[in-house]
């Protein structure tokens, strides 16, 4: 492996780790180079097989370390770049693998849903072929009503009430959907397909008094680059209610610097113009002189630690507010970044904005999404109360 460390040192000292930790993963090449010299294992025999066998036999040992596969994986991946390692030989995918993914490209490509539905539909999917076909052989037309309703029965109590079984239901009705749409089936199953009972407006949207916004943005340390950065996404969130993917997947060129205004990409393949607020502008700014790290990323936002991306998902944008709201002693039952989202359209509706400015802002396709937060709007619901029946009590 010595002639292509210089590469591999290329790619982590451009991906942001120190060259303390840049060592270490040399050494752990190293004793792979050893381990393959043993075995008369040239660079071209490499793949993801042999990675396993070696990671296998440090963990026997006990001598595996936390980042040791990571470390492997990218270096068969810069072997790979120079052509000293074949590309990745994929297995032939199952049939059930195939329609799989064919509905993934479907729900992608031509319905415009983000990556993030699809994950979330595909097992369910998955979980309904394995089920009704486990003896191997995919034959569509002998899927009757039946099947579909008895798979629902199994599955409702394996899932939480409310969202997820929503979430079932709907991929499921998609995918029969799917099927009849390519001729595989010839009846409306997805008819059968039963609701998910679920009450409009039923709850109220969880949020915090504009002060309590105020005293986490106040609570944030703003003189390291870590603090920048968190100060800038949470002025964002409470500023313009972004949600937590959308501040994640925002980029450098999404933002106007001349005109005051950034480019928010929504759910479902929508993106929208929203004026960038005079301090969240200063606060983005600021880290981006003093505290975003040099990297080939394109994201606004880059993690505190190697490699130098941005974040991989909204989760880790969600943790940075539930990590705020502790550090600024403030106490909620929802700790996500949408607690911001929810906090700014409440006070706006308390400052006398209408509901269709704030489903502007927010980036509502219906106006029945925007009006839940009229529940919270007590002093404008109060005259609208009955009186209690029998008097006052």
């Amino acid at each position: 492996m010595a002639k292509h460390l210089d590469a591999y040192i290329a790619v982590v000292r451009e991906q942001g780790y120190l060259p303390a930790t840049a060592r270490k993963h040399v050494r752990l090449i190293a004793k792979f180079s050893q381990w393959l010299r043993k075995r008369k294992c040239e660079a071209h025999d490499l793949d993801e097989s042999v990675v396993e066998r070696f990671l296998r036999k440090l963990q026997d040992a006990r001598q595996i370390e936390r980042d040791d596969a990571a470390t492997l994986i990218r270096l068969l991946r810069v072997l790979r770049q120079q052509s000293a390692t074949p590309q990745n030989r994929q297995p032939t995918p199952s049939p059930q693998e195939q329609i799989v993914a064919r509905y993934r490209r479907y729900l992608v490509e031509e319905r415009g849903l983000s990556s993030a539905t699809a994950r979330n539909y595909l097992p369910h999917i998955d979980r309904f072929l394995s089920e009704r076909f486990w003896q191997g052989r995919l034959d569509f037309a002998k899927l009757r009503a039946p099947d579909v309703t008895s798979f629902l029965q199994q599955q409702v109590s394996n899932v939480r009430a409310g969202h997820d079984g929503k979430v079932l239901v709907t991929a499921l009705r998609s995918f029969l959907g799917h099927l009849r749409h390519q001729g595989e089936v010839r009846t409306d199953l997805a008819a059968c397909v039963p609701g998910v009972a679920n009450w409009s407006s039923a709850s109220l949207p969880r949020f915090i008094p504009a002060a309590s916004v105020q005293k986490v943005l106040d609570s944030c340390e703003r003189q390291t680059p870590t603090g920048r950065r968190n100060y800038a996404i949470l002025l964002l969130l409470a500023r313009l209610g972004l949600r937590a993917g959308e501040v994640a997947g925002l980029n450098l060129e999404d933002i106007e610097w001349d005109n005051a205004r950034i480019t928010v990409r929504a759910k479902g393949g929508r993106w929208s113009q929203l004026p960038l607020p005079r301090d969240a502008g200063k606060a983005i700014a600021d880290y981006l002189r003093s505290g975003r790290p040099l990297c080939s990323c394109r994201r606004v936002f880059i993690r505190d630690r190697a490699p130098l991306v941005g974040f991989g998902n909204s989760t880790a944008i969600s943790m940075l507010v539930t990590r705020a709201l502790q550090k600024a002693g403030v106490d909620s039952i929802c700790k996500g970044a949408h607690l911001f989202r929810h906090s700014l359209a409440t006070d706006m509706l308390r400052q006398g904005a209408s509901l269709g400015e704030i489903g502007d802002l927010l980036g509502h396709k219906s106006l029945n999404t925007t009006a839940i937060y009229a529940k919270v709007d007590l002093a404008a619901l109060r005259p609208l109360a009955l009186p209690w029946p029998g008097g006052v009590r």
